[in-house]
């Protein structure tokens, strides 16, 4: 089968994900990746054929989104032209993980495609929202990237599609320690703003991972470290508990560590509420903004109880194996061609 996969690269969540699930996907054909967006910060090893900046999200130094950045990025008729190119036709199988330019394409041409990853989850009922409704924001997070078929992920199955997340290897096989740090992930604030306020917070050390530091430095109680997958991971597995965005994949892994957690939702984004409201059923704290409370709303987190654990009910392997099944069936008849032709080639 030929397989096209496309991935939002807006954030290092999607692109950790599917250096994640690649080799489990190859097993079922050639898969050729399509990568749209901008601003991740991590590097990754994918079989790239097709590229796009896409629709990139950017961020502040303050918590929240910049949308005059993203405005000024933005260009439907880039869209339209990149959509039209896109030859999804060529493919048996479409997986999407909410890339819009795939989307537009496969409503343009008329083919079949599956939604697969955090945000198809919300194409259900049943997924939490924020208790402060968002028309707009809810609006563009079903509709942004629709597709024919939805397999999701989140933190509980609240609905027969949707499964628990894809956990990265390094983190499942890992022997969880804690060595008494904390480390913090917060992109859509400024290192400086962050240090102003866990300096007051003496006795505790800190790793902040930075977007803008190209080696490790030594603030006082703080040290900040480039963004990588090594890192990161090795810093997570061996903390006292984590502070980051309301995201996906590092809280999920978190919470699968048994570690604590303390998320400051980027506002603006309202996925991000929404996933916090999921969070608030493992009794993680959620945090506004970093106010002039902040160092006492975190010293008052590190006295406080552990979360609730995430459990896995599904292995990366059933999951991926999911997601195909749902694809083949939306065109059994194209695929069983394919299958037949690569039978006959060989007699």
């Amino acid at each position: 089968m030929k397989i096209l996969y496309s991935i939002q690269a807006t954030g290092n969540g999607h692109i950790a994900r599917a250096g994640e699930i690649m080799p489990y996907l190859k097993q079922y054909g050639d898969v050729d990746v399509f990568l749209s967006g901008s601003n991740s910060n991590l590097t990754f090893n994918l079989p790239i054929k097709y590229r796009s900046r896409g629709v990139s999200l950017f961020y502040g130094n303050r918590g929240r989104l910049d949308y005059k950045k993203i405005y000024k990025e933005f260009s439907f008729l880039r869209m339209w032209k990149e959509a039209k190119n896109l030859p999804v036709e060529n493919y048996d199988i479409v997986l999407n993980d909410f890339e819009s330019i795939t989307s537009l394409a496969c409503r343009i041409k008329g083919v079949k495609s599956v939604n697969f990853g955090h945000q198809a989850s919300f194409s259900s009922k049943n997924t939490p929202l924020s208790a402060k409704r968002d028309w707009l924001g809810e609006t563009i997070l079903r509709n942004y990237a629709t597709a024919t078929a939805y397999v999701g992920l989140h933190f509980e199955r609240y609905d027969d599609f949707i499964f628990n997340p894809i956990i990265k290897h390094d983190i499942l096989e890992a022997t969880p320690a804690d060595k008494g740090h904390i480390t913090v992930y917060l992109s859509h604030y400024s290192d400086e703003l962050v240090a102003v306020h866990l300096k007051k917070i003496r006795d505790i050390r800190f790793e902040v991972f930075s977007k803008k530091v190209q080696h490790k430095v030594v603030d006082g109680n703080i040290t900040f470290i480039p963004v990588s997958n090594k890192a990161f991971n090795e810093s997570m597995i061996n903390c006292h508990g984590m502070i980051t965005g309301a995201g996906f994949e590092t809280p999920a892994e978190i919470l699968y560590m048994g570690k604590k957690l303390l998320c400051l939702p980027i506002r603006g984004q309202y996925e991000q509420f929404c996933n916090a409201a999921a969070l608030q059923r493992f009794n993680v704290p959620i945090v506004d903004n970093m106010d002039d409370g902040f160092s006492t709303k975190v010293e008052q987190w590190l006295n406080g109880v552990h979360p609730k654990a995430l459990t896995l009910t599904h292995s990366t392997y059933q999951i991926i194996q999911q997601a195909v099944d749902t694809a083949r069936q939306l065109k059994p008849d194209a695929i069983a061609a394919t299958e037949l032709h690569k039978l006959e080639s060989l007699v």
